[in-house]
């Protein structure tokens, strides 16, 4: 919808404000190493962020399950 990143008004450094990070770590009190299960945490969301940018460049209405082969995304354009 637009030529380049030149067209948005991406943010600099210099407009972020400043931040402060403070950790308040708090031992698991039951798993007996006392650390927490989230090291998958940060990946969750980028399947359905991926999925979701699939079947927005394909016709409304189209249907996708993961996982988004080229086969399953073409098979969506046909029936699109």
């Amino acid at each position: 919808m637009s030529g380049s990143f030149m067209d948005y008004a991406m943010p600099r450094a210099e407009l972020m404000p400043a931040m402060s990070v403070a950790h308040h770590p708090v031992a698991c009190r039951t798993n007996p190493l006392g650390v927490k299960g989230t090291g998958e945490a940060g990946t969750t969301a980028a399947p359905p962020a991926v999925i979701n940018a699939i079947l927005d460049a394909l016709p409304e209405g189209a249907q996708l399950d993961m996982p988004a082969t080229p086969e399953r995304i073409w098979q969506a354009l046909q029936r699109g």
